[in-house]
Parts: structure tokens; C-alpha cells; sequence
């Protein structure tokens, strides 16, 4: 687990820039840094360069200085910047050194190097476990990014035609950037739209987001544009159910560092949990993160599932020191990230990492049998269809008739993420009168033959699942120097599910399935409380230690994007808040984390 960046092209970067591009991994890979650069010729230099590949490490597998990245193949003409795990690839490797490939380590790194030169870009298929990774061939002038199929792991780039530079966040590609730097108006909008913003854009222009399940390539000795395909969709594996899901359990355990687990009081990770019972992993600690006397506090049915299954169990009270960490948090999720459940997440890892470096975590479960509440509730209306009836409305664009109003006037799968979005479109005209007509969502792959159920998992695999949860997980878990992996969103056990009938995945209860593999946290009734989520004390928070944060709010936002933002209007909404309109906590919370957001990136101008 790294953080991963580089450059290829016409352009010389100096010692400063790439030295900052390195400087800004470093979080994500605390136990070694490394650059390697080339001129001109391609031949390996010092100092100012044309291209260059940069690594920050985080040692989970073989730790050793031979394992560091970048790493090349004995001729040194391929060369890999690898960020994440690939599991299970034995029987692979066995087959290159029987083809005379010769291994000087036990890493997945310097596997995936050979399966590349034995396989060419085919070696993709091989590959199974979470990953973002670039490969310079310089035998062929050609430069390979690949992300994984689910999109556990980020990979950002920026390509003028001449030039192609990439990270693992948009913090690390500003310094390649330079002052030329600009916030692009429709990620800013896409950001107000869903509190963070979605592949494949990115905040600043230029600069993309390579999406999940998805390779570019670049012949840069051709001058040609990089080309983006899709490499992957779900395909029905036919399998057993828990044999399949003790498989891609068992492969997350191979680590040379210790490994843990986060345990929440639900079903998705006591299954994981069971399964590493069931497996004979019994020294596998589980963290939770606790919230003493409030009514989201998981800890002590949690407690109750490790007690059950024989696991020892840290309970992490979470009580935000918003006055002193707030600027670190938002300035760790990169880009501008609002989701309030990103505090607990991040302080949990805080306090996991000082025992593991390796976590097991449940997330997938929701997105892969249909646990959220939200897609019952939008299924009601799913006889609307693409029929819209847009309405007038004179009233403040967050009041609840002008909500209710917008829903109508949107197609049936386009209201179904407002259910959980940032601003609604109204309110994002409201706070950006100058500009240009957007989208009112921003999300990608809409199915437009799709409808029920199967439209709503489509549009939450192409964007919730990979840009917010996912997302969420790798940020604020690698700004700890903690890796976090996700057995349930193993690619085989994802094309297992989404292969079986409906009446078995979507059987009522929620993930009755699942549910059957969890043994003793079963038979003990310790899956019937009801589901608590996160519900973070917003008032609370803006009231008390961000109260000093709001006043002249509008003012910085306006002169930070450009006037994109009317300072008057934000000033109008914080007014409202703070005159008892509780309901805009969120918008007020969304609008402070992208000021401290653009503040962090050095971008407000």
C-alpha cells in the first residue's frame, strides 16, 4: 500500500516539483521514499528531468529495501509504480519462474512486473485484489495506467497531448501543475451537487480521475492522446457461496505486518469477522469506533460479537477535537470530502494503526445485497419513470416545498440522488447565479435501460461505491499509514452475487444470505439491531467548535473560487442557519469544508 505519482513528456521538471509531488505521498507511504527520472534520451538522471517515476511505501508484503518501488526488470527498460495487493497469484508466479523469470522477492510488485513482460496488457485479468498502477515501458515508448475493478484505490492524472502526469491524489499532481492551477467551475458545481466530487472529474482543470475498472494508454513516443477503455464488467460466476467468500477473506489475511479488523454492530463486518473465525483466525483483533451515550453507539453490540466469537476487542471512543484537527481531516481527504462519517473513520484509524497496519472492513455489503433504506423508499416511485413535471417555486431554494418541487422535475433516476446528495440543483443556482447551465447531477453510466432496483445498483457501483465509500476508506485510512481491505468486494465474489436471482439476493430480510454464514453471531441474535449509521452532531459542531469558522464565510468562498460562489447568498444561507433553520447544518458544514479544502491545496485565490 503507496502512494504512487510520476511524469512522462516534453516538459522538464525541476528537483523542487517532483521533490513536492514526492513530499505529498509521503503520508501514504511512511517507511520509504524513492524517485527514479530520466532526460531526454530516457537514459536515468538526477535533478531536472522529462520523466520520472516516484514512490512512497507502506511495507505490508516483504519489507524488505528490495522490495522498494519504483522497481524495473533486470534490463531496467519497464518500470512499475504500484500502488495496493494483489492476492492470490501463486500459481502464476510459478509459472513465470518456470519460463525463467528469475524472483529476488516475495512481493506482488515485482509479479505484476513480469506478468506485464510475459503477458502483455492481458496480465490485467491475472491480477485480483485492489490496485491503481503505472508501467513505463521504455523498449516501447508506452506508458500503461490500470485501476482496479471496484475502485478501492485512486489514481488521478493530468494530459495536454504532450505531456502526462499522474497521482494518487490531486495534492500530489498541484506541484507538476504549478501556478497554473484553476478550479474547473463543473467539479466545483459536482462537488455542491454530492459533497464530493465524482469520476471522472477532478477539482482543478486538466486534471481526471481515472475510473474504476478502467486502463489508459499513452504512446508517448507517437504524440497521440491517451486512450481510456474499460477492461472489466461483472461477469455470473457460478460457485459455492461461502467457499467463495472464505476465499477472498483468507487471501486478505496475507501480510508480513499485523493485521486487524473494523467491527461496526452490523451484519456486513461480523461476516467478515465469522469467516475469519470459521478459518481458525482467532488472533485478529476488531476496533470499533464508539460513541458513549448517544444513540448511533455500535460499541457494545459489537463487543457482544467479538466476545461471542472469541476475538479480542478495542473499543475507540471518538470525541472529535474538531478546534485542533479539522484543518489536518480535510486537508487528508485531498479534494473536497463532506461526508461527516469521514471524522469517526479517520479517528479510528488514528488509533488502529498504532496496533496493525492491515484492517479487514465490510464495505460492499449495502451496495451488493440492497441494505440501504434509501432504495425502498425511492422504489415507491419508481411508476414515475422518466416523466418529469417541473413547477415553479418563489420561495429560498431550501425550503421543503422547492425540494419537493425539484424532485418532480427530475427523471426518476436522477431524483433517486437527491436522497442523499449535497445541494440540491436550486440551491446550487441560488450560490452560483453567474454560472452557465449544469447538469443536476453529475454522476456517470446512467442505465438508461434499466429501471427498479437494477437501475438504482448500477448507478451506486459506477459512483457511490467507488468515488464516496471507497474513496472515504482509502483516504482515511493511508493518511494513518493503515491499509484498509474489503473481502466483499473481491471481484469473484462481486460477479458471484450480482450472477444470482433476484429472489435470492434481495430476499427479505436484507442480506439474508450473509447472514447465514455468520455462525454463532447468528445463533446468539446478535444481527437483529436495528441499523444505526452515523449521524454526526452537525448543530452541535457548527454551533460550538466551528462557530468560529463561519463569520465572512461567503467572502472567502467568493474570492477563492473566483466569484464562482456569491458571497452575499452564502452569507444569506449561514444567516439562516444561525437564526434556527437546524436543516441547514448540512449545506453550511459542505460550503466550510470546501473553503478549508481549497485553503489545504494552496488553490483559494
Amino acid at each position: 500500500m503507496c502512494g504512487i505519482g510520476g511524469f512522462v513528456g516534453k516538459r522538464v521538471v525541476g528537483e523542487g516539483q517532483w521533490g513536492a509531488m514526492l513530499a505529498a505521498l509521503r503520508g501514504r507511504g511512511p517507511d520509504a521514499q524513492k524517485a527514479v527520472l530520466w532526460n531526454e534520451a530516457l537514459r536515468e538522471t538526477d535533478g531536472a528531468a522529462v520523466a520520472g517515476l516516484l514512490h512512497a511505501r507502506l511495507s505490508i508484503r516483504d519489507p524488505r529495501p528490495e522490495a522498494d518501488q519504483p522497481m524495473a526488470n533486470p534490463r531496467q527498460d519497464i518500470w512499475i509504480c504500484f500502488n495496493g495487493e494483489v492476492y492470490g497469484y501463486e500459481a502464476d508466479r510459478d509459472e513465470l519462474t518456470r519460463r525463467g523469470y528469475m524472483f529476488r522477492t516475495t512481493s506482488d510488485t515485482e509479479f505484476i512486473l513480469y506478468a506485464y513482460e510475459a503477458w502483455g496488457d492481458a496480465f490485467i485479468e491475472r491480477l485480483r485484489g485492489m490496485f491503481a498502477l503505472v508501467i513505463l515501458d521504455l523498449r516501447r515508448k508506452r506508458l500503461l495506467a490500470v485501476r482496479d475493478r471496484l475502485g478501492l484505490k485512486p489514481l488521478l492524472y493530468y494530459a495536454d497531448g504532450e505531456n502526462f502526469a499522474f497521482a494518487s491524489t490531486l495534492r500530489a499532481l498541484l506541484p507538476y501543475l504549478g501556478d497554473g492551477a484553476r478550479i474547473a467551475p463543473e467539479a466545483l458545481d459536482a462537488y455542491l451537487a454530492h459533497r464530493y466530487v465524482p469520476a471522472p472529474l477532478a477539482l482543478v482543470q486538466g486534471v481526471k480521475r481515472l475510473a474504476n475498472g478502467s486502463c489508459l494508454v499513452w504512446e508517448f513516443g507517437e504524440g497521440r492522446a491517451p486512450e481510456v477503455r474499460r477492461y472489466w464488467e461483472p461477469a455470473s460466476l457460478h460457485a459455492d457461496f461461502r467457499e467463495t467468500l472464505d476465499a477472498a477473506v483468507k487471501l486478505r489475511t496475507a501480510s508480513d505486518r499485523p493485521v486487524g479488523l473494523f467491527l461496526s454492530g452490523g451484519i456486513d463486518s461480523a461476516v467478515v469477522a465469522s469467516s475469519l473465525v470459521r478459518q481458525g483466525y482467532t488472533n485478529i483483533k476488531a476496533f470499533t469506533a464508539t460513541f458513549p451515550g448517544t444513540p448511533y453507539d455500535e460499541g457494545p453490540q459489537a463487543a457482544r460479537m467479538a466476545r461471542a466469537l472469541g476475538l479480542a476487542h478495542s473499543a475507540v471512543p471518538v470525541e472529535p477535537r474538531l478546534a485542533d484537527d479539522f484543518d489536518r481531516i480535510v486537508g487528508d481527504l485531498d479534494e473536497p470530502f463532506a461526508d461527516p462519517s469521514a471524522l469517526p473513520l479517520w479517528y479510528l484509524a488514528r488509533a488502529a494503526t498504532e496496533e496493525v497496519k492491515v484492517v479487514l472492513g465490510g464495505d460492499g455489503g449495502d451496495e451488493l445485497f440492497a441494505g440501504y433504506k434509501r432504495y425502498r423508499q425511492h422504489l415507491r416511485s419508481r411508476w414515475r419513470g422518466s416523466f418529469t413535471l417541473p413547477l415553479a417555486y418563489g420561495g429560498l431554494p431550501w425550503e421543503k416545498p422547492a425540494r419537493w418541487r425539484e424532485e418532480l422535475g427530475l427523471t426518476w433516476q436522477e431524483a433517486y440522488v437527491l436522497r442523499f446528495s449535497g445541494l440540491s440543483p436550486a440551491v446550487r443556482r441560488y450560490l452560483q447565479p453567474d454560472l452557465p447551465a449544469m447538469p443536476a447531477v453529475h454522476w456517470r453510466d446512467f442505465p438508461s435501460d434499466q429501471k427498479g432496483l437494477a437501475a438504482l445498483l448500477a448507478l451506486d457501483f459506477a459512483n457511490y461505491l467507488p468515488e464516496y465509500i471507497l474513496r472515504k476508506g482509502d483516504l482515511c485510512t493511508m493518511a494513518h499509514g493503515l491499509e484498509l481491505r474489503a473481502p466483499l468486494l473481491d471481484h469473484r465474489f462481486v460477479e458471484l452475487v450480482t450472477g444470482l436471482p433476484g429472489d435470492q439476493r434481495f430476499a427479505r430480510p436484507a442480506k439474508s444470505l450473509l447472514v447465514e454464514t455468520c455462525g454463532v453471531c447468528q445463533d446468539e441474535g446478535l444481527l437483529t439491531a436495528k441499523k444505526r449509521g452515523f449521524s454526526p452532531p452537525l448543530n452541535r459542531w457548527l454551533r460550538n467548535e466551528l462557530a468560529p469558522r463561519l463569520p465572512d464565510l461567503g467572502q472567502r468562498l467568493a474570492a477563492g473560487t473566483g466569484s464562482q460562489i456569491h458571497a452575499g447568498r452564502v452569507e444569506a444561507l449561514v444567516a439562516a442557519f444561525n437564526g434556527g433553520f437546524d436543516k441547514l447544518a448540512e449545506p453550511v458544514y459542505q460550503l466550510l469544508v470546501l473553503d478549508t479544502a481549497l485553503r489545504s491545496l494552496g488553490l483559494a485565490r
